[in-house]
């Protein structure tokens, strides 16, 4: 194989899975081993969790589009997607999986035997979630509860098990993540409720479901500001914390139950903007 159709290949694969936007889903993560460990934990120990939630994250989201390839294929929004377009065939995306699994199983063992115990854990979750549309509307709440495994996994990486604070830390990942893809789940409201498949938007309608989110956000907001009273965290986290209350808020002005247009921009790219947000304020204020 020739070196361009390599890098071809590489490419593809970053754009199934999303690669780009790793730094926006790893933000709990990160913080959740900075504040663990008061700082910043052995060299070591800070190379083996990045290994791990990015091998995590990589293989749960290629799991997740081989899950819904036939899915995929019958809404126009998704059929562009990699392997119902056939640009990747499935065996060649389950193979990447693999790698993944592989390079986690090796990051949680350099990690801690408790580590390893705890990955059918994340294995599970990332497989339930991935299939949880097609029998229950609480898939967005299972798809924050596998985004938290990045937080509590770094926290336990560096402690040997979870406290209080990293409980609050990821209960206000499940709710932000939860919240924002209920948003995103609006655009497909309509084809999830022909094809039969559930989510927050088919159950209840786009207006309570925007109220969901809302809801869900106010609480997200509410947590991050326990941390302060809860840690060594201090105003500079609390500027931060502000900012993405703010961000929050615009997002949800973003999109109405008349103007949908935006639900992409608000889902995404102001989440994205949130997590580098909480990233360099909590790495500011421990550092700083």
């Amino acid at each position: 194989m020739a070196w361009t159709e390599i890098g071809t290949k590489i490419r593809m694969y970053g754009e199934l899975v999303m690669f780009s936007n790793s730094l926006f889903s790893l933000s709990f993560g990160i913080v959740g081993m900075l504040l663990a460990a008061h700082g910043l934990p052995a060299y070591g120990t800070v190379f083996w969790i990045f290994v791990a939630l990015l091998a995590g994250r990589t293989g749960a989201n290629a799991l997740n589009r081989v899950a819904d390839r036939d899915i995929d294929a019958k809404d126009p929004r998704t059929a562009g997607r990699h392997i119902p377009a056939g640009k990747l065939r499935t065996r060649e995306v389950c193979y990447l999986i693999l790698v993944c699994a592989v390079l986690l199983f090796i990051a949680a063992a350099f990690l801690g035997r408790i580590c390893v115990y705890l990955l059918p854990v994340a294995a599970v979750l990332f497989v339930v979630y991935s299939y949880s549309k097609r029998f229950t509307w609480l898939c967005h709440l299972i798809l924050g509860l596998s985004c938290a495994v990045a937080p509590a996994g770094a926290w336990i990486a560096v402690t040997g098990g979870l406290n209080f604070v990293a409980c609050v830390l990821c209960l206000a990942d499940v709710l932000w993540v939860a919240g924002f893809d209920i948003i995103y789940a609006i655009q497909d409201r309509d084809f999830d409720a022909k094809e039969g498949l559930y989510s927050i938007p088919v159950r209840f309608g786009e207006k309570t479901a925007l109220l969901i989110a809302a809801a869900f956000h106010i609480a997200t907001f509410s947590l991050l500001c326990s941390l302060i009273f809860l840690t060594e965290l201090t105003w500079v986290y609390g500027i931060g914390v502000l900012l993405i209350g703010g961000f929050l808020l615009y997002e949800h002005r973003l999109v109405s139950p008349h103007h949908y247009g935006k639900v992409i921009f608000a889902s995404y790219q102001v989440n994205q903007i949130i997590s580098v947000v909480l990233l360099i304020f909590v790495t500011a204020d421990l550092f700083l």
